[in-house]
């Protein structure tokens, strides 16, 4: 019976306990993927990519670059391994949204991950100069839900202030057009309404996207290593065409390259 006698939290913030140890334990799932799939035990390189769009990964398979790793365990997703410029990488491609996003990155640090990158593709809100281009993201608009399950409430989740300077640094150093600043993360891209397009920009908010608020917030929880990139592409469609678009090779090149300045400067804990 639904009780209306006076003020309540919505369920998203109800009967929350951030301290808590979850009775479903990651390590769980994974320990009994191995056992149905008949899986060894190992462990994933230390630096892994959550490639949301799922064409960085794309580009390497189509140059037989990659292949899918022996010991991965999860049940929703295929995580591949390659090789750049000297460093290992694991990558997972097409993990859309909060919860997927972080569903993926529990299970790689369970599996050996040190340093996650996610790099999604993202809508403009701020103009910086014609598109596409990177943006460091150092904090993200908790219009999510995932978050919320991590971190009590709040604005903005945040990246690691350190994490996030080197990393930067890394970019611009090596030779990547990238901005950084705060962005809005949504769960719902297709309610983006003009009112809250608006209220977003007139925040200072440079762009939309769907992972990096809930990212951030299991980071911060559970003391992870997480650092997320968009790739401002589009204008979400508001032109009558020629939006959406990410460049060469859809910009697998530009995420390679970015990729392999983190792993030069900004090595795996």
């Amino acid at each position: 019976m639904d009780d209306s006698s006076g003020p309540r939290l919505p369920p998203i913030l109800a009967h929350k306990d951030h301290r808590a140890a979850s009775a479903f334990q990651v390590e769980n799932l994974l320990r009994e993927g191995r056992r149905q799939r008949g899986l060894p035990d190992g462990v994933v390189p230390r630096l892994c990519v959550l490639d949301p769009d799922g064409d960085l990964l794309r580009h390497l398979v189509a140059e037989g670059r990659t292949g899918p790793s022996p010991t991965w365990a999860c049940y929703h997703t295929t995580l591949h391994v390659f090789e750049h410029e000297g460093t290992s990488f694991g990558i997972v491609g097409c993990a859309v949204g909060s919860s997927f996003a972080v569903l993926v990155a529990e299970e790689m640090f369970a599996s050996g991950c040190e340093l996650l990158v996610s790099i999604t593709s993202s809508g403009q809100l701020q103009s910086l100069g014609p598109t596409p281009y990177f943006v460091l993201i150092d904090r993200a608009l908790r219009d999510e839900g995932t978050s919320y399950h991590y971190l009590p409430p709040s604005d903005y989740a945040a990246a690691d202030p350190a994490l996030a300077d080197r990393a930067f640094d890394a970019a611009l150093g090596g030779g990547v057009r990238a901005h950084r600043g705060a962005v809005w993360t949504t769960d719902a891209p297709f309610r983006e309404t003009a009112a809250a397009i608006t209220a977003m920009t007139e925040r200072g908010l440079l762009a939309v996207e769907m992972e990096s608020a809930a990212l951030y917030a299991f980071a911060q929880a559970r003391g992870r290593a997480v650092i997320c990139f968009a790739y401002v592409t589009n204008t979400m469609a508001q032109t009558d065409q020629g939006d959406f678009e990410k460049g060469a090779h859809n910009g697998a090149h530009e995420a390679l390259r970015l990729l392999a300045a983190i792993a030069r400067t900004t090595p795996a804990r």
